[in-house]
């Protein structure tokens, strides 16, 4: 075998699956068995069940991976040694969990290496921020920045040390040897792309063990000019980096190193070099004050009242209103823990869609203001708005309000015509508010944990909104029937398509009245357009065709449907739940993702990535609802496995779990834990 990749993998969920398939997803050799396989360390100490678990899932999927346990406490450095102990490969190459090898990678490694077996082979690569931005190169160690040949490793004991900075000495000593036996090459294409997290934790001084991995590599190499120089360069590299390094630790830091000069002269060097005046600084400064002063009066004073303990705000979809996992919520709060005051952000065009008896306040208002002042606890399924100052003592739960298929976050950053300005700084501010962000199933964990990167808590809980549809009983699914006005024994079939974002406006891509008409009668068909769109579908009304847009309940809409038809919508996850029929109606899928981006394939056909029956023009359609593979054992298998993905912790018993957690301060165990 030519090529062992070592993966370690831990607090890397949201990376990781796209780390792995890009090594997997390399064409492979020609003939001959597999030449590539890839090691995955994880570790079942605090922080790493969701690594294994999506390891081991991707393990299942493909036999050149294998997942590896470590034992004791974490550490990277022992990760990958012991994942290099148990490689196969001839050459070995240490990516972190948030690396990606770049297509053609692999294919590019095996031309190279036909003709010479080097030591070492050190790889082009290159580095990208959190917004997607190529940085330049720091021209700092990375153990995913060279192929190291195995037996080379072990003759000269190149393991990596423990503690941060473990990859130092190996990955320069390995250099060093190879370039004084002639045995270093280099291949000159872009291989490795590592991705630069956006920092969420403070900085400390345990960024200050730099200064000791020098000092051992030092200490193995003489004198060596070669060392002195990679050391000051990555030093100060460090010493620059406000994230690892605080303000009031880089003199400190800078003694330790033992560079040259003082701190003050370093800071007066870099100063000029990058420069910063103080009239620069100014003028920063004076902005700031003017936005200060443009805050409102009576908020700043409301800013000094001391916080409600037991005062909550709720928002909803921009304020539309009492919906979605909020909703939920602020129900359960009012059982369990009926303490906690809750008041609801609507906006004055939307006041009508409050129920009566639930407490609200107009967006922009005075009563707005103090309650976003004084409220201790911020729930919200988007954002509030206005951009309120969010103050120490505030608990900030963001509940998201659907599974992601589309991309979201960040990873909407390659697709700048759909986004209409938003400003990818503004959510990356918004997502350092949250202190927990709700999850409503493992894909939808490692998602938000990527695009949405900050120190908040994941609650993999489930979502509060479905807890009607798995407690809903026969007599309440048939009262909603009955209010709808449909008549027993009627198939119920409920249109749900979402927006496009490359479109305006809404533009049907379905007749309905066509539709039923096809299916005959004891058929109803309810129609819902997305939200974006106002409160109605502009449906001309007819036999078999009710358009509830403007209903209040989505959930009651899924309840007194037979099936549902939809395209892209998020609501086909929580549909899913249900254990009934759900078919894709995909006429633009080629045009839908290549504009916005999915995460899966929706039309693919394997399970847990296709819901149930799909069809892409309305004919196929009527054709799949007429005879009956909509409900056939091939749809049933696809659904059930869409629901085993998407539906794991959705039990009934989220919104109790979530009000337990934020509101009463208790241990939650996630659903399925013992």
């Amino acid at each position: 075998m030519l090529l062992s990749v070592v993966v370690p993998a831990h607090s890397a969920r949201g990376y990781l699956r796209e780390c792995l398939e890009s090594v997997t997803g390399q064409a492979p050799g020609r003939g001959g068995p597999p030449d590539l396989e890839v090691v995955v360390v994880g570790t079942d100490a605090p922080g790493g069940a969701p690594d294994l678990a999506i390891a081991r899932e991707c393990a299942e999927r493909d036999p050149r991976l294998r997942v590896s346990v470590l034992e004791g406490p974490w550490d990277t450095g022992a990760a990958r040694n012991a994942g290099a102990d148990g490689a196969r490969g001839a050459y070995l190459l240490f990516l972190d969990a948030d690396d990606l090898l770049l297509t053609g990678a692999v294919a590019g490694i095996r031309a190279r290496l036909a003709g010479e077996r080097p030591d070492v082979l050190t790889l082009g690569h290159e580095r990208a921020d959190w917004w997607g931005r190529t940085l330049p190169d720091d021209g700092l160690p990375a153990a995913g920045n060279q192929l190291v040949r195995r037996a080379f490793r072990e003759a000269h004991g190149l393991g990596f040390t423990e503690g941060p900075f473990g990859h130092v000495v190996p990955v320069h000593r390995a250099v060093l040897l190879a370039e004084d036996a002639g045995t270093l090459a280099s291949l000159d294409r872009i291989c490795v792309r590592h991705r630069v997290r956006r920092p969420t934790g403070a900085p400390g001084r345990e960024h200050f063990a730099v200064i000791g991995a020098y000092e051992q590599l030092a200490a193995g190499a003489g004198g060596d000019r070669r060392v002195q120089d990679a050391r000051r360069a990555h030093l100060l590299a460090v010493l620059g980096d406000p994230g690892r390094v605080a303000p009031a630790d880089r003199a400190a830091f800078f003694r330790a190193a033992g560079l040259p000069g003082t701190y003050t002269a370093h800071r007066v060097r870099e100063a000029a070099r990058a420069g910063r005046t103080r009239a620069g600084a100014a003028a920063r400064a004076g902005r700031k004050s003017l936005r200060a002063q443009a805050m409102r009066a009576v908020y700043r004073a409301d800013l000094r009242r001391p916080l409600d303990p037991r005062l909550a705000v709720y928002g909803a979809y921009w304020n539309r209103g009492f919906a979605c996992n909020p909703a939920a919520i602020w129900t359960k709060a009012r059982e369990i823990a009926p303490d906690i005051r809750g008041v609801w952000v609507v906006s004055s065009r939307h006041r009508d869609r409050m129920p009566p008896g639930v407490p609200y306040v107009i967006e922009g208002s005075r009563a707005y203001w103090r309650t976003m002042a004084t409220a201790t606890y911020l729930v919200n399924n988007t954002s509030f708005p206005g951009g309120f100052t969010k103050r120490p003592g505030q608990i900030y739960l963001q509940t998201h309000h659907g599974t992601p298929l589309k991309t979201m976050g960040l990873d909407q950053l390659p697709y700048p015509a759909l986004t209409n300005g938003v400003s990818f700084e503004r959510i990356a501010a918004h997502t350092d508010q949250w202190d927990y962000s709700l999850s409503a199933n493992p894909h939808s964990t490692e998602t938000w944990d990527r695009v949405y990167p900050s120190s908040y808590e994941h609650l993999p809980y489930g979502y509060p909104r479905n807890d009607a549809l798995r407690t809903a009983t026969a007599e309440r699914t048939g009262k909603i029937r009955a209010e709808l006005g449909i008549a027993p024994g009627t198939t119920v079939l409920l249109y749900a398509p979402t927006h496009r974002d490359y479109r305006k406006g809404y533009v049907p891509r379905l007749d309905p009245e066509e539709l039923v008409a096809g299916l005959g009668p004891g058929h109803v068909l309810l129609v819902r357009a997305h939200y974006f769109y106002g409160r109605t579908a502009d449906t001309s009304p007819g036999d078999g065709v009710v358009d509830v847009t403007g209903h209040p309940s989505v959930e009651e809409l899924c309840l007194a449907s037979d099936a549902l038809i939809t395209d892209y919508s998020s609501l086909m996850f929580d549909y899913a739940c249900l254990g009934r029929p759900v078919i894709t109606y995909a006429p633009d899928w080629e045009a839908y993702r290549a504009s916005r981006g999915t995460y899966f394939d929706l039309l693919s056909g394997r399970p847990g990535d296709t819901p149930g029956a799909v069809a892409t023009t309305q004919r196929e359609l009527l054709d799949v609802l007429r005879s009956g593979a909509w409900r056939a054992p091939g749809a049933e298998a696809l659904r059930a496995a869409f629901r085993r993905r998407f539906c794991p912790w959705d039990d009934g018993r989220a919104a109790e779990r979530v009000v337990r957690r934020v509101f009463l301060g208790e241990a939650v165990r996630p659903p399925g834990h013992p």
